[in-house]
């Protein structure tokens, strides 16, 4: 895992200025714009962790108001944190 955080512009539309992006984030490079997968409490509902993989995700989403009330702190902290606990391997974007 790296540590290194950036954003490169890959290419730009000169009239709309919509841009397509590498974001470079600890657990791997996330094309932009990306689809990212909700797993509000910590869970994909549908789908394992490995078939997201499968698919080419490369970031989740997680709710941080949710993920406290459940599972919660303990559990996850005794998972060893939210990688952990959801078995996903690549990078987890988390809101409140």
């Amino acid at each position: 895992m790296s540590a290194t955080l950036s954003l490169r512009v890959v290419a730009e539309c000169r009239q709309s200025r919509a841009r397509v992006c590498e974001l470079r984030l600890p657990h791997g490079l996330v094309d932009c714009p990306v689809f990212m997968p909700v797993g509000t409490q910590g869970t994909m509902k549908g789908l394992t962790a490995l078939q997201l993989d499968a698919l080419g995700c490369r970031l989740c989403l997680g709710n941080t108001y949710h993920l406290g009330m459940r599972p919660g702190p303990e559990l996850i902290k005794k998972a060893n944190g939210l990688h952990s606990f959801m078995n996903w391997p690549r990078n987890l974007l988390t809101v409140s």
